[in-house]
């Protein structure tokens, strides 16, 4: 079982201030997740291939394809900014 210092050992590495009734608390809990964890690790899993994702199913993205626009479309675009400089939207700076 894990000591309450070792509990606040852990929760100040995380930057969590706890107090000491809740060390004690969460040391009976990380003690049974880590036992739990334990018994994980005695399961066999020689002749098992390890899996990243239970589905199978890969990362799908759509084409990066250029979609030309008429003019006229473009212009109604722009003409619906609420700012802008020169033919380009004028937003607030991100960072």
């Amino acid at each position: 079982m894990l000591s309450k210092d070792e509990v606040k050992k852990i929760a100040n590495l995380a930057r969590v201030e706890i107090t000491d009734d809740e060390a004690a608390k969460y040391s009976t809990e990380l003690s049974d997740i880590l036992g739990f964890v334990e018994k994980l690790n005695e399961a066999d899993t020689e002749d098992i291939e390890p899996i990243a994702h239970i589905t199978g199913a890969k990362n799908v993205t759509r084409g990066d394809k250029v979609v030309e626009y008429s003019d006229e479309t473009k212009d109604n675009i722009i003409k619906n900014f609420p700012e802008k400089k020169d033919r380009f939207d004028k937003v607030k700076a991100v960072f």
